[in-house]
């Protein structure tokens, strides 16, 4: 029994080899996608404009700071017609509220590499709280933080006027990301 738990608590170290302090965003390799339903038909976009500042060490991620820009204009929808639409007044106000921001408030252990996240989100001037799990991987050179979350898009008066009601558009909006950081 004893040889059992010590295997399994050896499976389970997390994959850090040293502790690590990573500091530096790399936005061109980080990204976060989103997924809603227009019409009863699945549609997926992301964002390419991703910046910020964090601060996570392998050994306190507890005290990790996490501040996330991404770009309004930077939208990619799969249709150059879509992009232009999406960034007007009725959607993102990309020219009134040219970034959304996400700044953690608390990061809390769950389990070996498994966290959960509460932060402010901040779009089209609308902030809620959120709370969400996320993973870290990390590696000497590499941490990779990815994770999921759901969004209405009413609280953030995505789609106003005509797109405000929900018939079209699905008030449902679900983000992945994934964010790589180095030391």
């Amino acid at each position: 029994m004893l040889l059992r738990t010590l295997s399994a608590a050896l499976l389970s170290l997390p994959l850090v080899v040293n502790a690590a302090t990573f500091t530096t965003l790399v936005p061109e390799k980080s990204e976060i996608q989103f997924h809603y339903e227009q019409m009863g038909v699945n549609m997926d976009g992301f964002f390419k404009g991703i910046d910020g500042s964090l601060h996570f060490d392998t050994d306190a991620p507890e005290k990790a700071q996490v501040t996330l820009e991404v770009q309004m204009q930077s939208v990619d929808t799969g249709s150059e017609e879509a992009d232009s639409e999406v960034v007007k007044k009725e959607w993102f106000n990309a020219s009134d509220f040219p970034t959304a921001t996400f700044k953690a408030q608390s990061i809390t252990p769950k389990a070996d590499n498994e966290y959960e996240v509460t932060g402010l989100l901040s779009i089209k001037g609308h902030e809620q709280t959120i709370r969400f799990p996320a993973k870290v991987e990390t590696t000497d050179e590499q941490a990779t933080f990815s994770g999921s979350f759901s969004l209405l898009r009413g609280d953030y008066a995505i789609g106003e006027g005509a797109w405000s009601k929900f018939d079209i558009v699905a008030n449902d909006v679900r983000i992945d990301f994934t964010i790589i950081a180095t030391p």
